[in-house]
């Protein structure tokens, strides 16, 4: 069994937030299964997607659990590690997914492990179940406002923004590839993924 596990905040308050991104790449995993979330025994939503891996005599189904926590952000640690206990998921079968000031708008970037790079989601989910488990982090821009120096508080409610008008439509490619991404990751874990996505068009991924 192989979990994606998008972190966001929960309520329609944060809906279509910078830092909702990985929500929004769920929803589309959940509407390519024709699969819908429900409640979790922790504090998530979940739906399972099986889906076919190979073909021929060596084709299998793999069991996939698409997560949302609802914990918030900052403790989305709990649920990740709560799922991973409860439905008995390595974290190397894991894959995370999350926003990225650190990358310019709709860029894309996989790795197999590592520190969590300053995002608080990321620093939750470390404490909870180790560094050794993949993630795939969407840029969402760092926002004039931060990149000009000005204070942290100033990037905070940056990712708390939502969308302008004139990056949905770059912001709908990013989640779209970003949903392609977690699919190879299924298929054929994140190595594959790191030589297509983090590298190419550089229009959308690096």
């Amino acid at each position: 069994m192989k979990a994606i596990i998008g972190l966001g905040n929960p309520g329609p308050k944060y809906h279509g937030t910078r830092h909702n991104v990985g929500f929004a790449v769920l929803d589309e995993l959940a509407k390519r299964a024709a699969v819908n979330f429900e409640s979790a025994p922790v504090e998530a939503l979940v739906a399972r997607w099986r889906r076919s891996r190979g073909a021929g005599e060596e084709e299998e189904d793999v069991v996939v659990l698409l997560g949302k926590p609802m914990t918030f952000m900052n403790a989305s640690g709990e649920a990740v590690g709560g799922l991973l206990r409860y439905f008995k998921i390595e974290p190397a079968d894991l894959l995370v997914v999350v926003d990225e000031v650190q990358l310019p708008l709709a860029k894309l970037r996989a790795r197999a492990r590592g520190s969590a790079g300053g995002h608080n989601g990321l620093k939750s989910v470390i404490a909870h179940v180790g560094e050794e488990f993949s993630r795939l982090r969407l840029g969402v821009g760092r926002g004039p406002e931060a990149a000009g120096g000005r204070a942290q508080r100033d990037l905070a409610d940056h990712v708390l923004s939502r969308f302008d008008a004139d990056e949905r439509a770059e912001v709908d490619r990013m989640v779209v590839r970003a949903a392609d991404a977690a699919e190879m990751f299924v298929a054929g874990g994140i190595a594959p993924v790191m030589n297509q996505f983090n590298g190419g068009d550089p229009a959308t991924t690096e």
